[in-house]
């Protein structure tokens, strides 16, 4: 396997390995509470739908531009890698929350347990079907995302395929073998390597779409992956000294993001139907994109205009680069104030 294709594979498989441990957890707590076969069918629907997913979306987007498809997937990976990061160094600095499965599993399984038995369209448990089927769905939505984004890019969608679903075998055969959520997994610094990871190529690919010329060409992205490894290291070292420095008093409001408690209650089923219809569509894919920082996204294109701007300097490619820096120092100080 070539260099490129082996440094892809283990990009989308620690990134589908973060995402399959949240969906295994919830689809234990539901065949634990409520019976595995509607659980499983749940499952198994849902990556159906995934692979349809990726089989329409990945042909469909290799066949763009080259130059367009860089500058539009790389600004797309950009932000969402940046969304992973800025939670990251927020976690790390305490003013959220570590990922507990353990917690989460608890709060799954009472919730499966508290709810009525339904049979619907020939499936024996309509709600541990629907539960299983949501959560593996959300995760691996973003799954879809980086195989398709990182696949187009190298021209290899069958090798970010097939990492994925390595991650997911490996994730899912451990959980169900234990049958309990994957607590030993060090899932926060996933997250964190993940979303290092995603920003850099994301960097990468934007500016040369924008029309920046890299020195060093593919070895630029380890110094990205340096430079962003630096300020996250010092971001964390910052605001971990005005969190002890202030005191801050944590909520259990605060521990959960705006757009992840909308997944948790989507997840449960106690979604009361305030977003519905073409709005509950559109807010879903902006959150899943955007994230609930829209002054990222912006930056990144003001960014990524000044690049293509100056695309003909020599210094071009640095442009990018110091306007995720700031972006990634200003979301998280912001954050924790």
């Amino acid at each position: 396997m070539p260099q490129n294709a082996i440094a892809l594979f283990i990009a989308v498989f620690l990134a589908s390995a973060v995402e399959a441990v949240e969906a295994v957890t919830v689809v234990l707590a539901a065949g634990t509470a409520r019976g595995f076969r509607s659980a499983g069918r749940g499952t198994i629907a849902a990556l159906i739908t995934l692979a349809a997913i990726v089989a329409i979306a990945g042909p469909s987007i290799s066949s763009l531009p080259m130059e367009a498809l860089r500058l539009v997937i790389g600004a797309l990976l950009l932000v969402f890698g940046l969304q992973w990061l800025r939670k990251a160094i927020l976690r790390y600095s305490g003013f959220k929350a570590m990922h507990d499965e353990d917690k989460i599993f608890q709060d799954e399984l009472a919730a499966a347990s508290a709810s009525k038995k339904q049979s619907r369209f020939g499936v024996d448990d309509w709600y541990a079907f629907t539960m299983a089927y949501k959560a593996v769905l959300l995760e691996g939505l973003e799954v879809a995302f980086i195989v398709v984004t990182f696949g187009a890019i190298q021209k290899a969608v069958d090798v970010a395929a097939w990492g994925a679903l390595a991650a997911v075998a490996v994730v899912t055969a451990a959980g169900f073998a234990a049958r309990k959520p994957l607590a030993t997994v060090p899932e926060n610094t996933l997250k964190f390597v993940v979303g290092i990871m995603l920003t850099s190529f994301g960097t990468f690919w934007a500016a040369e779409g924008a029309g920046a010329v890299w020195p060093g060409t593919d070895f630029a992205i380890l110094v990205l992956i340096v430079l962003y490894l630096v300020v996250a290291y010092l971001l964390i070292r910052t605001l971990s000294a005005r969190k002890q420095n202030h005191k801050v008093v944590e909520t259990k409001a605060q521990t959960i993001e705006p757009s992840e408690a909308e997944e948790v209650e989507i997840i449960q089923g106690k979604n009361r139907g305030i977003l519905r219809g073409v709005r509950a569509f559109g807010l879903f894919w902006y959150d899943f994109i955007i994230g609930d920082d829209w002054r990222v996204a912006a930056g990144i294109a003001a960014g990524l205009v000044v690049t293509a701007i100056v695309s003909g300097a020599a210094l071009a490619f640095l442009v990018l680069p110091i306007a995720v820096v700031a972006m990634i120092g200003n979301t998280a100080l912001r954050a924790s104030r």
